[in-house]
């Protein structure tokens, strides 16, 4: 068990908070997509409010241990103040003398952002002694950066082993909530989608959810090596050959455990992947030896709806095509829509998926979306992720 921010007295303490501000950036360097701040703002609203004096911290992009001007995380720090209307400085490190004194001088209800965790190597070497540098501006340690939850880096599992008193924010408690609403106390038939461009990255996952699910769906790439493993010829598509008999024993895994199993039965195809591609909708039987499959047909799209028809419950992970091409983007957007506009609990994770479904405008008809990819993913595997495990090694203290 963990605790959570509403569990622990924060008025008058320097809560360090972990949060996952790593959000896209424009040209000009301004954000593009401000969602992973929103995400946080439940968390950091609670602790103002409960007079907490609150140090944010995140990265932002791969410096690499280097201070590179371009992730900077000033200008998430302009964003914050809009959301949050009051001033939210930002310190010039994130660790050292200058900061501690900056964080001492904090009054209750303050903000304080600190410069980008990944400016120093120590963050995601988890050194003991950036640990130690950044514990001591806390007197109280809050995990809200779901996404980075399975990365086992000072700021999320060093640190909480050094703070007596840690918990997780509202974010996180969401994500887990609803993660064992979806796979481990599901309302049945619980159906799971996975696409995107491979299994290798997924394989875990797929053997971890056929232990759960009633139905699941493949499309995507990923499809293309489990027709490859029933024997259908799928001419140049992208397909693991070193992987075909491993997708022969997950169908043979599902088929022994009852749970039926759903690949494309059409799919668009071209013989290049451009943008201005010249397709063709064709049976998955009869595609040519030089072509290759990029997104699902309609009668897919159909046989998926159908599937979904009767849900209670959706999972779903990675898109059915190349949807950042318009040519090969119909098949993602119409089961976007079919989750959509299901009554099931509908969870999404995943960076494409979430793209796919705000460029569908079904982001209201889900019912959680998930921040994070990997950590999502990690979940599906069903792994623990170490930053709620160091979050309960806390609770022992």
């Amino acid at each position: 068990m963990i605790k959570y921010i509403d569990e622990i007295p924060l008025k008058g303490q320097r809560v360090l908070m972990r949060t996952d501000f790593n959000t896209p950036l424009d040209d000009s360097g301004n954000i593009a997509d401000d969602n992973r701040i929103k995400a946080a703002l439940p968390s950091i609203r609670y602790a103002i409010d409960a007079g907490a004096r609150l140090i944010l911290c995140s990265h932002l992009g791969r410096p690499k241990g280097q201070r590179i001007e371009k992730w900077s995380l000033r200008p998430v720090a302009r964003g914050l103040e809009e959301m949050i209307n009051q001033k939210v400085p930002l310190a010039p490190d994130c660790i050292g003398d200058e900061v501690e004194k900056r964080v001492s001088s904090m009054s209750e209800g303050e903000v304080h952002l600190l410069e980008n965790l990944r400016y120093h190597q120590g963050e995601t070497k988890n050194e003991p002694g950036f640990a130690k540098a950044l514990a001591k501006l806390a007197d109280v340690y809050i995990n809200d950066a779901f996404a980075v939850s399975h990365r086992a880096h000072a700021s999320v599992t060093g640190v909480p082993g050094i703070v007596k008193n840690c918990g997780a924010g509202f974010l996180i408690k969401n994500e887990l909530l609803y993660f064992k609403k979806a796979l481990e106390e599901p309302v049945r038939p619980l159906v799971a989608i996975l696409g995107g461009a491979k299994i290798a990255g997924k394989l875990e996952a797929i053997n971890n959810i056929l232990n759960r699910v009633d139905k699941l769906i493949v499309g995507g790439a990923m499809a293309n090596t489990f027709l490859a493993a029933q024997g259908v010829d799928i001419g140049k598509s992208i397909t693991e050959k070193d992987l075909t008999d491993t997708a022969k024993a997950l169908i043979d895994k599902a088929s022994n455990k009852g749970i039926k199993f759903y690949l494309p039965v059409d799919c668009i195809i071209a013989e290049s992947l451009e943008k201005d591609a010249v397709t063709r909708i064709v049976p998955i039987q009869e595609i040519p030896d030089d072509w290759m499959a990029l997104d699902i047909g309609p009668a897919t799209v159909n046989l998926f709806s159908e599937v979904l028809y009767n849900a209670k419950t959706i999972v779903w992970n990675g898109p059915m095509g190349v949807f950042e091409f318009k040519p090969f983007s119909r098949g993602t957007m119409a089961l976007a829509h079919a989750v959509g506009s299901s009554q099931a609990l509908s969870i999404v994770g995943g960076g494409d998926t979430d793209l796919a479904i705000h460029k569908a405008g079904e982001v209201e008809n889900i019912s959680y979306m998930s921040t994070g990819g990997g950590a999502f993913l990690c979940l599906l595997e069903g792994k623990k992720l170490p930053g709620i495990t160091a979050l309960e090694g806390c609770r022992k203290k």
